[in-house]
């Protein structure tokens, strides 16, 4: 087990190295009256507990343009991390899960009335940052006197770690899942049974019944 999980880790040290960098998602928001469908998008993820999470939007337009834009995050189990309304330029929001859950950042762009707007959208450009890839590793470069290259490892060995964690953490789902299906099997397994017997047992007393009240009528 300790051999495998060393190779895992070469393998995920292999596969950061040879990766290119994150790009943020980028998308349009249509202004909408804030009760439409089009005018609200959301975007998830999945975090563990106790995971640093740094969501940064840079959003096009200036305050009063005749559109307000509203972000709100939210979890799965009804966690609330921020809230900020009338956003433009760079909104960055940062926090701590609560809880192995997804969560949601969503954007609602809803027109204003205070000016006429031509083309209104706003445009979006998102960027979640989870874990390793949310610290300041400049500033931990400064504070521990690190050189550019033990920075960059210290931050793939990082990662390695949650990529490890993580496939841990999916490997006890699908042991517990695993468990609980064969309970389910065995369960099933028994009500069969049971079934069965009394379907048997309700067919001999169906006929004793049968034989005693023929020859009661004397027609056997």
């Amino acid at each position: 087990m300790a051999r495998l999980r060393l190779l895992l880790q070469h393998v995920c040290s292999l596969l950061l190295l040879l990766a290119v960098g994150a790009h943020a998602l980028k998308f349009d928001i249509p202004a909408g009256t804030g009760h439409d469908r089009h005018s609200r998008r959301c975007i998830r993820n999945f975090v563990s507990k106790d995971m640093l999470v740094v969501v940064t939007a840079i959003v096009d337009g200036y305050k009063g343009d005749g559109m307000q834009l509203n972000m709100h995050i939210t979890d799965a189990t009804g966690n609330e991390y921020g809230k900020p309304k009338d956003i433009a330029g760079e909104q960055r929001t940062v926090f701590t899960s609560h809880a192995d859950a997804p969560f949601d950042v969503c954007f609602e762009n809803i027109l204003t009335n205070t000016r006429y707007v031509e083309n209104p959208t706003r445009h979006v450009e998102l960027d979640i940052d989870i874990g390793a890839d949310a610290k300041d590793w400049s500033a931990i470069q400064a504070t521990e006197k690190l050189k550019p290259v033990e920075t960059e490892l210290r931050r793939i060995e990082e990662m390695v770690a949650e990529i490890v964690n993580e496939m841990d953490y999916l490997r006890l789902r699908e042991q517990k899942l695993r468990d609980t299906n064969e309970s389910t099997n065995t369960r099933v397994k028994w009500f069969g049974l049971g079934t069965t017997f009394l379907l048997i047992a309700l067919w001999a007393w169906q006929i004793m019944y049968l034989r005693a009240y023929f020859r009661s009528k004397h027609l056997i």
